[in-house]
């Protein structure tokens, strides 16, 4: 497919790191390029067969939300042009609706989460002891009911093939320092509130979502990787939101549903998906750009 891109070829700038989804390359001392391909993970495997054009969606999607939440605080991103660090049109074309050019800093090695809804392993925890990621909650919840308010619950940040691990926020401030720890859960939380109730207005529901932090040279936190994408959060339909459920997402859980419904040990390799997964799924990322942004030509031009 011509609109898809599993692994990006830069041969003028050094690659400095191959994650999941995105190929990260050294510009100069001070900046990178972060290109986000169409490769998808579930269960902490990278698939084989890419989504069409989900790397574009992502890019439209983070800077959005980047722009949007200027007002809180910072993002990697800047202003400089991709014509200024890929001047060979070849790489240029390969990568353009979905490379940016970032400040290199300092990423925090800590995932902050947040959960407004009790869904995934949330969920089967809570079923068990009435907690999430040892937070107590009310009993008489139901699968997908809204929290009370929404939780901070930090994770390790895995390398690729390994997973994620949830841990305590005392954990969080051992690793952090305390001080950097409470201003990345203040932060998270202020996020996520503002951006969940614009959300809404556009007939999504944030169920929970993923943030990274980098830290400048004057130690200012700093919104990094990606943010309030289908591929870091959970988005549900709101007119078909009903609790007692794990509803239809806009997400790559449609990709994780499917995954459960094989005999498969989640471990790599992962299995093929099928022809109408792949389609529907990029579907689904294109819908939610459009609902977000209301931008219909955006997501169209990305899908």
């Amino acid at each position: 497919m011509p609109d898809t891109l599993f692994q990006s070829d830069i041969k003028s700038l050094r690659l400095r790191h191959r994650g999941k989804v995105r190929d990260i390359y050294d510009v100069d001392d001070k900046h990178m390029l972060i290109v986000t391909t169409d490769r998808l993970s579930a269960f902490d495997v990278v698939l084989s067969d890419p989504i069409p054009a989900k790397g574009a969606v992502l890019t439209a999607m983070s800077n959005f939300w980047f722009e949007r939440m200027r007002h809180v605080m910072p993002s990697q991103l800047t202003d400089i042009p991709l014509e200024q660090v890929l001047k060979d049109p070849a790489e240029r074309k390969q990568v353009e609706g979905r490379a940016i050019v970032v400040r290199k800093l300092k990423a925090l090695p800590v995932e902050a989460i947040v959960r407004g809804y009790l869904v995934g392993s949330g969920w089967k925890e809570y079923q068990k002891s009435g907690t999430v990621c040892g937070i107590k909650l009310p009993a008489g919840l139901k699968e997908a009911d809204r929290l009370p308010e929404p939780i901070f619950t930090p994770s390790t940040k895995a390398d690729v093939g390994n997973h994620d691990e949830n841990i305590s926020f005392e954990k969080a401030g051992e690793i952090l320092g305390r001080e950097v720890a409470d201003r990345v859960k203040s932060a998270s939380l202020t996020i996520y509130k503002e951006c969940a109730a614009y959300a809404l207005t556009r007939g999504i529901i944030i169920a929970d979502t993923k943030f990274e932090f980098g830290l400048d040279e004057k130690g200012t936190l700093t919104l990094i990787d990606e943010v309030l994408t289908p591929d870091s959060s959970r988005f549900w339909p709101s007119d078909s939101y009903k609790p007692g459920a794990n509803p239809p997402s806009y997400d790559k859980q449609y990709v994780r549903d499917y995954l459960e419904s094989l005999n498969w040990n989640k471990k790599a390799p992962a299995p093929r998906l099928p022809p109408e997964v792949i389609a529907r799924t990029a579907e689904k990322y294109s819908e939610a750009l459009a609902r977000l942004t209301g931008d219909a030509n955006a997501a169209r031009a990305a899908g």
